[in-house]
């Protein structure tokens, strides 16, 4: 093999190093991203640079150890990290997940507000909510509205649609059911501000909606 074909061989842009002592390894070489073969050993040569005489120039493309070890650590607390965010929700990605039993099985999950220092409205809407009268025993139908001002914390969709369904065989009043939905979401996220609106399907010809709001004020007066 001549020295003219073997320096102009290029690597593949892995980590390589020829050494007999591991405590030799140069850090700096870890950070050369493409490394070329030059006789029986491997030297930082950055693949494009000037050869003159077959010989690397010296100390191109390379950082300091300081540098490498900044970057190894912020990347591996950046993953870290995401697994942690990542591992805080149980139903979002799984299609496998069984519906709760009852309100006390169930969960709200939450992830960072990604905007905390912004004051703006979420608000959620469904009309599939049933719960179930605690003296007929018949199902109550309702359409649930819970509009809140997020604070540190957001409630996560798809971890409400299940405990919204966990009241499918609950038996309670109407006025209780809304109550506890506000009572439950305020202790999963604590928001600056939440409502909670339950129009119940009309029963015997009247319809009943309940509002519940957080924190509450002071109750109106009738002065009439």
């Amino acid at each position: 093999m001549s020295k003219r074909w073997r320096r102009n061989i290029q690597t593949l842009p892995t980590i390589c190093v020829h050494s007999k002592k591991v405590a030799a390894i140069d850090r700096n070489r870890l950070w050369t991203p493409h490394l070329r073969c030059k006789g029986s050993g491997w030297t930082q040569w950055p693949i494009g640079a000037p050869s003159p005489n077959g010989r690397p120039p010296a100390a191109a493309g390379s950082r300091s150890p300081n540098a490498f070890e900044r970057y190894a650590r912020d990347t591996y607390s950046f993953a870290v990290a995401k697994r942690k965010r990542a591992g805080q929700l149980t139903l979002l990605g799984h299609s496998d997940s069984n519906l709760p039993a009852s309100p006390a099985d169930a969960r709200l999950e939450t992830f960072p507000n990604p905007a905390p220092n912004r004051n703006y409205r979420i608000r959620f809407e469904t009309d599939d909510f049933t719960s179930v009268c605690p003296v007929t025993g018949q199902p109550d139908f309702a359409r649930i509205d819970i509009e809140y001002v997020a604070d540190r914390l957001c409630v996560e969709s798809k971890s409400l649609k299940f405990y919204l369904a966990s009241y499918r065989n609950e038996r309670a009043f109407n006025e209780a059911v809304t109550n506890r939905i506000l009572d439950d979401f305020v202790k999963a996220c604590s928001p600056r501000e939440a409502v909670v609106t339950a129009q119940f399907s009309a029963r015997g010809g009247i319809a009943l909606t309940v509002r519940a709001e957080y924190p509450s004020g002071e109750p109106g007066r009738d002065h009439s």
